[in-house]
């Protein structure tokens, strides 16, 4: 875990951690024992501490399923944050073979913030896209920190109908805080290339299955998330607008107290998405988020995506078309109640 980011809500899970390297450190030195502050501020020695690691472990799982089954909205976009969450290209190459990378939307040039190419995941030959925030600090820059430009839309598309040409399904992962809002994505169309992705996506004739990994902002989300199956992961995020614009709006400033209400209100996580019906399912994650165990989590992510292929896998391009239209349209739907007559007052 990246030292220099650290959840607040953690704090307890942290103070067991330390416990724990230094209990291994002592079991694999010779070094006389020294004392190491305990939980509660009881004191014990190091020499004692290894013969307690695995209860120290145990502690530390215990104390993980607790913090992560009652997170807060906000907490939740933290989560999703993390510099060491997976991302698409961690995912590709932990759960996919013979992955081929294809650049370029042919008409401006090659957008880092979105990866697109032919792979293998499973038994299913796919075509796999998603977004790419970065790791270094270089590569954040050159992906634009995950917020695509018009030309990354377009080449997502492009990708898409070849994949539509041979047959194959197409797997997107969805993971930007939006689209990119500079001068230049809106002078090249922005705005014009989401909307055409949207209308696009929804006559492709092969199966679509999209799944939120990380962070799902507005139209930037959107624009490569029109599937038949749509998942989000437990600890993701899926809404029309950040925590922090919602605030700034609302109440003219983005704070702690702002975001978190904010966060509240946008029902936002993966629970508030699957009851409104905006998402077909949630994808389960390791004890303790994706940042803690990226293997362990693509091992989920794929066998979710497996499943929903299989299932669709039998549906001609017609009916694949009619059902994601379908699941799109009814979006949204609400049951009209004819209001009673009110009886006349006595008198």
């Amino acid at each position: 875990m990246a030292a220099f980011y650290q959840l607040e809500f953690e704090q307890s899970v942290r103070d067991v951690e330390h416990r724990i390297e230094l209990a291994e450190k002592q079991r694999l030195s010779d070094a006389p024992p020294v004392e190491v502050p305990a939980l509660g501020g009881v004191a014990t020695d190091a020499q004692a501490a290894p013969e307690d690691l695995d209860d120290l472990r145990a502690q530390r799982e215990k104390l993980l399923k607790q913090l992560y089954t009652k997170l807060s909205p906000w907490d939740t976009v933290r989560v999703a944050r993390h510099p060491n969450r997976p991302q698409t290209r961690d995912y590709i190459g932990l759960m996919c073979r013979d992955f081929v990378e294809v650049h370029g939307d042919r008409r401006f040039g090659d957008d880092p913030a979105i990866v697109t190419g032919f792979a293998r995941l499973g038994r299913h030959k796919v075509l796999m896209v998603g977004h790419q925030k970065g790791k270094s600090t270089q590569e954040k820059i050159a992906c634009h920190f995950g917020c695509a430009h018009p030309e990354g839309y377009r080449k997502a598309l492009s990708k898409m109908r070849r994949a539509e040409k041979f047959g194959l399904p197409i797997v997107t992962l969805v993971d930007t805080p939006g689209a990119y809002p500079g001068l230049g994505a809106e002078e090249r169309g922005q705005a014009e290339a989401i909307a055409f992705n949207l209308r696009e996506m929804a006559r492709i004739k092969t199966p679509i299955v999209s799944v939120i990994i990380g962070e799902g902002g507005s139209g930037g989300a959107l624009g490569i998330a029109v599937a038949n199956r749509v998942g989000m992961m437990r600890h993701a995020w899926y809404s029309v607008i950040s925590p922090e614009g919602c605030a700034a709006i609302l109440w003219k400033q983005a704070n702690e107290q702002t975001n978190s209400a904010a966060a509240k209100a946008l029902k936002m996580t993966a629970e508030d998405n699957l009851r409104l019906g905006i998402i077909d399912g949630i994808v389960e994650e390791p004890v303790g988020a994706a940042h803690r165990d990226p293997k362990g989590a693509s091992d989920l992510l794929r066998d979710w995506i497996e499943e929903e292929l299989n299932g669709l896998s039998g549906m001609s391009g017609d009916e694949l078309v009619e059902q994601r239209y379908q699941r799109f349209r009814k979006l949204g739907a609400v049951d009209e109640v004819q209001p009673q007559p009110v009886g006349e007052p006595e008198g």
